[in-house]
């Protein structure tokens, strides 16, 4: 049997930065291929990278924001193609700018079936959502780590708000140990 944190996959990343100077979106739109700015539609020119497959989102004020990615590592990478572009277009990007991890997005399987809402009424409803009416999923927000949980019948997850890899895997962690607490898990 696969133990429920080997099951974690990363899904998506999310990371800003900043390179400390205003950026002509329009210009910088022209300049680098495949960019796509629609400033009725989004404030920000959106660029994506190929290797690895992210997607930035840049504003004027020169701030980026990174998503995507699939593990940190993508992120860095990611992000120093953009700044190797923009450097390419005559924007100046000094250094290496600080990238911040602001949400990892990550899911994992309990391979069991969950009754949600004996889990609902069993772990305590303070930190628990469940509206089956309005969205399939229990909602758990767990103060340690910070994340939230989505929890569904099928014993998928998914795990969102960490901001670093161990965020889930102590996540999961928790949600099993709890559910066999009180026997709603094997």
């Amino acid at each position: 049997m696969v133990e429920p944190r080997d099951t974690i996959k990363i899904e998506n990343v999310v990371a800003s930065t900043g390179i400390g100077t205003e950026i002509n979106l329009k210009q910088a739109t022209l300049a680098l291929e495949g960019a796509d700015y629609d400033p009725e539609r989004f404030p920000g020119l959106v660029y994506r990278t190929k290797d690895p497959k992210t997607a930035a989102l840049i504003f004027r004020s020169g701030k980026i924001v990174c998503t995507g990615a699939k593990s940190i590592d993508e992120v860095h990478k990611g992000l120093e193609n953009v700044f190797q572009s923009l450097r390419n277009i005559g924007i100046d990007v000094k250094g290496t700018p600080e990238i911040k991890v602001s949400n990892i997005v990550a899911s994992a399987d309990l391979h069991s079936v969950l009754n949600l809402n004996a889990i609902a009424l069993g772990l305590g409803l303070e930190n628990i959502e469940y509206e089956p009416e309005q969205f399939p999923g229990l909602v758990y927000r767990l103060s340690d780590p910070k994340v939230v949980v989505l929890l569904f019948g099928s014993g998928k997850l998914v795990i969102t708000g960490g901001k670093k890899p161990e965020d889930a895997a102590n996540a999961v962690d928790r949600i099993v140990k709890e559910l066999k607490s009180v026997s709603l898990l094997r």
